[in-house]
């Protein structure tokens, strides 16, 4: 059975995500209870005294590795493990080499079967993408494909939502860190890179960034457990709502290098962690008059659409090596007729040969007869 592993590494937290054949479909009591399908751990990296990394620990004694999951970054973390300078692709390898290695330990076929997709920022370069692939590679990690991020997010709406008629969705993802706009095309026909324009991408909104703004209307001075107690969770909803209409011009700025408009885009598709509150679908519905569509837990959306695009190549790698198998098989059977007719004609002409030669025999028609159209000569 095919099942498909996601893996989104983000800034603030990093989600895996297994994907069986019909998991999602299935009642929940006939659902798989073997592990959770949903795992969410902090991004970050320790190592023991032997070098082995352990993801989304921070250790009592010693120091954790954070800030280097975004490679377009120049401050990024560099880490140094024995003799090893590790650059922040070799880190995002790393935090992905352990994270199949749990899948692989936990299915009963190990990596058989198991198709693994990797999702990446849209507004990296090639040259990152570059880097992070040789990453990838320099752990064994060859098997495993890099796919955009909002790419795999519209995987998830096509899996949930589709068939989709062919057209533009803009996917708002608005993460720990920062809030990144991009518009793809979904549905029937869609090209090999589906992504419309480019991806935008601001530090000015987003988790950290509200947080930033929920302590600054609390006052100076107070601890983050003061900042929650004084800010009411209305006024928290309010300062939210402002949050997100002011980055409404980052979406507009992002339709007007894609050169379309808002009536062109069908659905806007919300994501990241910190798009979970009820007030961010509110106000994008009501800002930009278009469908508004919000998983469950958005912030796992793109490493499911991950595990779907990962599941879909591993059904597909099994489909080609039943055909291959089938072929071989049908091959078997022609060598194994053709052998079979081979013998039955061996034994026909056989068979003349010995009625030619008793004739002969009984009536001297000579010591040397060649049986015409057998090609036997009988002596």
């Amino acid at each position: 059975m095919a099942v498909g592993l996601g893996l989104s590494i983000g800034t603030v937290n990093t989600v895996s995500v297994l994907a069986e054949e019909g998991s999602a479909k299935a009642p929940p009591g006939r659902r798989k209870t073997q592990r959770p399908q949903t795992i969410t751990r902090r991004t970050t990296l320790a190592f023991d005294s032997t070098g082995v990394a352990k993801v989304g620990m921070i250790p009592r004694h010693g120091r954790a590795v954070t800030e280097f999951a975004d490679l377009t970054q120049r401050s990024s973390t560099w880490a140094r493990v024995g003799n090893r300078a590790l650059a922040p692709a070799d880190l995002v390898a790393t935090v992905a080499k352990c994270l199949v290695g749990e899948a692989v330990q936990d299915q009963p076929t190990g990596a058989a079967g198991l198709g693994i997709a990797l999702t990446y920022p849209a507004r990296y370069a090639d040259e990152q993408v570059d880097a992070l692939r040789a990453a990838l590679d320099g752990v064994d990690l060859t098997q495993v494909a890099l796919v955009a991020e909002p790419v795999a997010a519209a995987a998830w709406l096509e899996s949930d939502r589709g068939p989709l008629m062919p057209g533009l969705a803009l996917v708002y993802d608005l993460g720990g860190a920062g809030l990144d706009v991009t518009l793809v095309r979904v549905g029937a026909g869609c090209p090999h890179n589906p992504i419309v324009g480019v991806s935008l991408r601001s530090t000015e909104f987003g988790g950290r960034a509200f947080g930033a703004l929920i302590a600054a209307h609390a006052g100076p001075g107070l601890t983050s457990n003061s900042v929650s107690e004084s800010v009411a969770d209305g006024i928290a909803g309010e300062l939210r709502a402002r949050h997100v209409r002011e980055s409404i011009e980052l979406v507009y700025r992002c339709l007007r290098v894609a050169d379309v408009t808002m009536a062109d885009v069908d659905c806007v598709l919300v994501v990241g962690g910190a798009a979970r509150p009820a007030e961010v679908a509110e106000v994008l519905a009501a800002e930009l008059a278009r469908p508004v569509i919000t998983a469950p837990d958005p912030e796992r959306t793109t490493a499911d659409g991950a595990a779907i695009i990962g599941r879909r190549a591993a059904a597909a790698a099994e489909a080609a090596a039943e055909q291959r198998q089938a072929r071989r098989r049908r091959a078997r059977r022609r060598a194994a007729r053709r052998a079979l007719m081979l013998s039955r004609r061996t034994r026909r002409r056989l068979g003349r040969v010995m009625v030619v030669t008793s004739t002969s025999a009984v009536f001297g028609l000579g010591t040397s007869i060649l049986a015409a159209g057998d090609g036997v000569l009988v002596s």
